[in-house]
């Protein structure tokens, strides 16, 4: 089922300032881009496991609903797991809210009001 953890999105409101942080901390930037479909600019700073810092770019999109609610912070904790949908149809039979974004089958999420207000992600490990 679970493999362990695969990365962590913090939300903020800065990602240039949030960068220049997160390498004060030791952090390595790996690389930056941009996600319409999300409505953010993000940035990965490798720690084996990776931290992904999440700009919203749109304030009605996720990132920016929860930016405005609820401030920076944890956004995100995504999980590696063998396989998306075996993992995924116990949570479903137990009544777990699983929100299944169209796509390969590679990633799912468990809506944060199941996670006490993180995004759960579980993501196919490689």
């Amino acid at each position: 089922m679970y493999i362990g953890l695969d990365h962590i999105a913090i939300r903020v409101k800065d990602l240039d300032t949030a960068i220049k942080q997160y390498e004060k901390l030791g952090f390595t930037l790996e690389r930056q881009g941009q996600v319409e479909t999300l409505g953010i600019r993000q940035a990965i700073c490798d720690s084996g496991s990776f931290i992904e810092l999440v700009e919203p770019t749109d304030p009605n999109k996720a990132v920016g609903k929860a930016l405005e609610r609820y401030g920076e912070g944890i956004h995100t904790v995504a999980l590696s797991v063998d396989d998306v949908t075996s993992t995924v149809t116990p949570l479903k039979e137990a009544g777990v809210n699983v929100i299944l974004p169209d796509g390969d089958g590679e990633t799912a999420f468990v809506h944060p009001k199941e996670t006490y207000g993180i995004l759960l992600q579980l993501v196919k490990h490689h």
